[in-house]
């Protein structure tokens, strides 16, 4: 066997050698050894562990793949993230002070994404293990809430009611603040006998709502999520911020970085995460292209009391991002885009009279190519705070404030 010494991390958080190979739950500085193979070294053993190396909380870290970084200590995990931040940043010319990162507790993830399958000894639900397709059984987990993981080891009668042996079902679990909100796709098509055990599964686990490949079947209370002053119902299996903690930090920087506008267009909104907030004290028009997030946005704001008018408008914003005349009805914007960013939007924006953005990403790579346009344009970073959802993950958020003169 042969030493390698791991010496920066990748941006999955694999440790990397001098050579470039890839070396999955090691950290800078450790010697390892194994054996070069196919650009990884296979059969790697510690030699000389870092400082910063800890024993993974989660006796699934091994082998699951929801966590990458349970063997760093919670200092070197923010340290990485806000280096990938700068690091992200200096690639577009842009230097900047970040703000304290803040990062959710164990125990908060409040969405679960479970695979489930029959086998040929009954059936099995977890998650994927790192980079396959095999699962790995987690009733143990401490990335998730609580109330999820209480009813993880139900969620195989749902395997057993409704699974195949040709595929896997996909289980999302939402906690909301009225209970569990369970969405299966990739289940058996629905029978009449599916639809009385589903029932009584749903009256076993007092589930505020079970929904069946898109079609929400039962439930003993609506579920709801409240963003200020309002009571929101997510379409079955929505997008939603990973943690309430997270949530919050996100909406008091969006409340900061648009405070004093009167009339805030929040693009990309989603199910109203910061529309509704926001309209406490600011006109607000959301722009998603998913139409039911919108229905549950609005329905939402008609139920809640003393808010300022909110409009919805469905709308590709990658195909048809709003253009710089519409943009310049608002005295603020607030952005929040998946992923890949939101380049063409960000475009209109330059070009607009807009003087104020509260921006929130998910990738800081194409959130450094989207504000260095932004900057071209005569905007200023005014403050960029890292926050940490997705703990022990490779995964980093921002929450920034553009201003311009």
């Amino acid at each position: 066997m042969d030493q390698f010494e791991i010496v920066r991390l990748g941006h999955k958080g694999d440790g990397i050698t001098a050579q470039g190979l890839f070396v999955p739950n090691t950290l800078p500085g450790e010697i390892v050894e194994g054996t070069e193979e196919n650009g990884r070294v296979q059969g790697a053993r510690i030699v000389t562990p870092s400082a910063d190396r800890v024993r993974p909380g989660c006796r699934h870290a091994k082998f699951c793949g929801g966590c990458a970084m349970q063997h760093a200590s919670d200092d070197f995990v923010a340290r990485w993230k806000v280096g990938f931040v700068e690091a992200a940043l200096k690639n577009q010319g842009i230097a900047v002070d970040l703000g304290p990162i803040s990062t959710s507790p164990e125990r908060s993830r409040r969405r679960a994404v479970f695979h489930g399958r029959r086998t040929k000894k009954g059936t099995m639900v977890g998650l994927h293990a790192r980079a396959s397709d095999s699962l790995v059984e987690v009733p143990d987990c401490i990335l998730m809430v609580p109330e999820i993981m209480e009813a993880y080891a139900a969620l195989s009668r749902l395997v057993e009611i409704g699974g195949s042996r040709r595929g896997e079902m996909d289980i999302t679990v939402i906690s909301t603040d009225t209970g569990l909100d369970i969405s299966v796709t990739n289940g058996k098509p629905l029978d009449l006998d599916m639809q009385v055990e589903l029932g009584r599964f749903v009256r076993d686990l007092n589930l505020s709502r079970l929904s069946w490949n898109g079609e929400a079947l039962a439930g003993e209370a609506q579920p709801y999520l409240t963003f200020g002053k309002a009571h929101v119902v997510p379409a079955p299996g929505a997008f939603l911020q990973a943690t309430a903690e997270g949530q919050a930090v996100l909406i008091a920087l969006m409340r900061k970085a648009v405070a004093g506008a009167d009339r805030v267009i929040d693009l990309f909104s989603g199910s109203g995460t910061f529309s509704l907030p926001i309209s406490e004290h600011a006109e607000v028009h959301a722009v998603e292209g998913v139409s039911d997030m919108l229905e549950a946005l609005m329905k939402g704001w008609r139920q809640a009391p003393g808010l300022k008018a909110v409009t919805v408008e469905t709308r590709d914003l990658y195909r048809q991002p709003v253009r710089e005349d519409e943009l310049n009805a608002f005295d603020a914007a607030i952005i929040d885009p998946p992923r890949p960013g939101a380049l063409a939007q960000c475009g209109e924006i330059a070009k607009s009279h807009l003087k104020t953005v509260g921006f929130v990403s998910c990738n800081p790579i194409t959130f450094a190519r989207d504000a260095k346009l932004l900057i071209e344009a005569g905007f200023e970073i005014d403050w960029i705070v890292p926050v940490d959802q997705f703990r022990w993950s490779p995964h980093v958020e921002i929450a920034a404030c553009f201003k311009r003169a």
